[in-house]
């Protein structure tokens, strides 16, 4: 009767640090794109395909940054060089050089308290008036969103990039696969990612599983 008692204690707390496993393990970076599609197409703009290639090429160009948060936005706001796109993103990606598309809008977003992606999307991302524009444009055919920290950490670094692109050929894997790049998230990649936030915890609801055990073993006298 006690085992059964501790059963029923102990079975939410093991359902819930499941769910919570299952959670850390979801991609921000396709959560982004998501929330973006959706907007878009509640604005009655097409939905975007969610190309993997220029997704991953979002991801170095956060990493162009080398986390240095202040640079991007405001006076003091930089941005890396066209030249990149070629000459470094899409060799580090594994993407053929051949098939770059123009890159038709960029939205950036740093701050030190990371945030999931509906939050990240309306409050960091939709600074303006401008950032809607890039947001409805007619322009747009794909999209690439990447999201990462700095170090396993702080600060922490969102960034959409679209193109106007056709499916199939444009921002294409050499070898069918993207290089490693992590850390960090990428969209389109169909894979799940937690490198962005450092989220490597699945079992943090076990201490309170072990005092719920301790405390059914006084009231049980086990």
């Amino acid at each position: 009767m006690a085992a059964t008692a501790l059963l029923f204690i102990l079975a939410p707390l093991l359902l819930v640090s499941a769910n919570t496993q299952i959670k850390v393990t979801n991609n921000p970076a396709d959560e982004l794109v998501a929330v973006l599609n959706s907007n878009r197409t509640a604005h009655k703009e097409s939905s975007l395909h969610d190309n993997p290639g220029l997704a991953c090429i979002a991801l170095q160009y956060i990493k162009a940054y080398e986390g240095h948060c202040d640079d991007v936005g405001g006076p003091k706001a930089k941005r890396p060089a066209d030249s990149e796109f070629a000459d470094t993103f899409a060799p580090n990606c594994g993407v053929l050089s051949s098939s770059l598309t123009q890159i038709t809008g960029r939205l950036l977003g740093c701050q030190s308290r990371y945030v999931h992606a509906s939050e990240a999307f309306s409050d960091i991302l939709m600074k303006n008036e401008k950032s809607l524009d890039i947001l409805y444009s007619k322009n747009h055919t794909e999209v690439g969103a990447a999201v990462s920290g700095t170090d396993g950490g702080a600060p922490y670094f969102w960034c959409v990039l679209f193109s106007n692109g056709k499916r199939n050929s444009s921002f294409v894997f050499e070898d069918g696969v993207a290089k490693i790049s992590k850390p960090g998230c990428f969209s389109g990649a169909n894979d799940e990612c937690s490198a962005a936030v450092g989220l490597s915890q699945p079992h943090s609801l076990w201490p309170y599983a072990i005092i719920s055990l301790i405390a059914v073993s006084y009231a049980f006298g086990l």
